[in-house]
């Protein structure tokens, strides 16, 4: 299992635009966890997550993601997660993350 992780700053528009391909799970989960932790030691701005090419996210995925928000919280930041596959985003839903995360798509 792998995952692709690309980020761009928009600085026109004020957020990270950070697109996931592959599976996230217990064995990426660092992957992705560093890579966030990273950019917003750069900058604390919003999030834009699409996960258009995300074809799997379990628990520790998420709770990477949860530890992430938490941190832009505290600066009113959010993640918006956008275009998940409808496999991930009933995930959100059961979870009901689709409510503390901003989902589009």
């Amino acid at each position: 299992m792998s995952i692709n992780i690309n980020s761009k700053l928009d600085s026109q528009n004020k957020f990270w635009d950070v697109m996931l391909e592959g599976e996230l799970d217990v064995s990426t989960c660092d992957k992705l966890k560093e890579h966030l932790h990273k950019l917003t030691d750069e900058e604390v701005i919003d999030i834009k997550m699409d996960l258009t090419n995300l074809d799997y996210i379990d628990s520790t995925g998420l709770g990477v993601m949860i530890g992430v928000l938490k941190k832009l919280k505290i600066n009113e930041k959010d993640i918006y997660i956008i275009n998940p596959k409808t496999n991930v985003k009933k995930i959100f839903t059961i979870t009901g993350l689709d409510k503390i995360f901003k989902v589009e798509g």
